[in-house]
């Protein structure tokens, strides 16, 4: 039997055991931190693995259903656990970042290496500017709550309507969400067809899975990550105050693409495939996920598993930034055609983005 050395994601998954055997031992910190933001890269994987495999087996209305439902888990645990330690802050970082790591970073790196290995590349440009008019919507939506709690909140007679403004936006960005999958599953899927029709290079399909092997390892896979969370969310504090970084910079930075690592890692591969239109499906579709379904999702479920509900109350820094990497990415993706340069022109902005988090001062 010949044995492959070849790197692959599971090697990462001795993490999951060496991170439960630091956390006995009370290592510092940043250690125990890394270990479980690491181990976290192969459960994310095997999540979206085994979502793929049900949804091959399902209706294109259900399986899209499946893949905003658990495409996004292991962000949305992750959340959920930093939710239940009272984490507001990093919460609410995170949706950011994860949105920002998405159409900036996971992009940029797949034009940059598409770039590299292709030259130029096309796809779809009418699908790419519908993603990005429903970003753009989807971070005037979520910048409401923020303006209402910057400028009517601090008096006590406008909380109970600051409360009220949050929950009616969260149902609104789920209705969104609902109407945007109907519109993508069933009444337009067109709109959305692939740029290029090249099929010179032969598909690969890896052996199905059985039904009760997809379902098992999505369940367990779920389960372990939010064991891997536990840890993770647990270290956090400890980290930030080790090394200097705020919630908010832990959020924004290290758990959006540690929660967003597998999709992202999909994202590039079909990138260096040529591939683009699912390049550019999976990273601005993902950001579609994080506004229109996990962050409402994090406002209802608040209601039950934190300390008091979770408000959609981003700073300035975290609207302004929202809103330029929407534009940044509309403007840089919208023509349909992607270069080495496009990616390295969204991974600078991204890079600036998390420089203005690390040393922004905590409030």
């Amino acid at each position: 039997m010949k044995v492959s050395f070849k790197p692959s994601l599971n090697w990462l998954f001795v993490c999951i055991p060496l991170s439960i055997a630091l956390e006995h031992l009370h290592v510092p910190a940043p250690v125990l931190f890394f270990s479980a933001a690491i181990a976290i890269v192969p459960i994310a994987g095997l999540i979206v693995k085994s979502t793929e495999q049900l949804a091959e087996r399902t209706g294109d209305a259900i399986g899209g259903l499946l893949n905003a439902t658990f495409g996004n888990a292991p962000e949305l645990i992750i959340a959920l656990v930093a939710l239940r330690a009272g984490y507001f802050d990093m919460v609410r970082a995170s949706i950011v970042g994860a949105i920002l790591a998405n159409l900036l970073l996971a992009m940029g790196v797949s034009f940059l290496l598409g770039g590299l290995r292709n030259h130029t590349q096309e796809y779809n440009s009418g699908a790419t500017r519908l993603y990005s008019s429903m970003m753009l919507i989807s971070a005037i939506s979520l910048a409401v709550p923020s303006a209402f709690n910057r400028f009517f909140a601090p008096t006590q007679d406008a909380m109970p309507d600051s409360k009220a403004i949050n929950l009616i936006t969260a149902i609104i960005l789920l209705v969104a969400y609902c109407l945007y999958l109907v519109f993508l599953l069933k009444t337009h899927p067109d709109f959305f067809k692939s740029a290029t029709s090249d099929k010179s290079e032969p598909e690969h399909h890896a052996p199905r899975w059985s039904l009760a092997r997809a379902i098992g390892t999505l369940i367990g896979a779920s389960l372990l990550a939010a064991w891997v969370s536990e840890i993770l969310v647990g270290a956090a504090q400890g980290t930030g105050e080790a090394l200097g970084m705020s919630q908010v910079f832990i959020g924004i930075v290290f758990l959006a693409i540690v929660g967003g690592a597998a999709e992202s890692g999909s994202a590039i591969a079909m990138a260096r495939k040529n591939k683009l239109d699912l390049t550019v499906g999976i990273a601005m579709g993902s950001s579609i996920q994080i506004a229109l379904f996990v962050a409402p999702v994090l406002v209802l479920a608040s209601y039950f598993v934190a300390p008091r509900p979770l408000e959609l109350a981003f700073s300035r820094a975290e609207v302004g930034t929202l809103f330029l990497g929407v534009l940044i990415g509309a403007l840089v993706a919208g023509d349909g055609r992607s270069n080495w340069y496009k990616g390295y022109q969204l991974i600078t902005v991204y890079m600036m983005f998390a420089l203005l988090f690390y040393f922004m001062p905590a409030h």
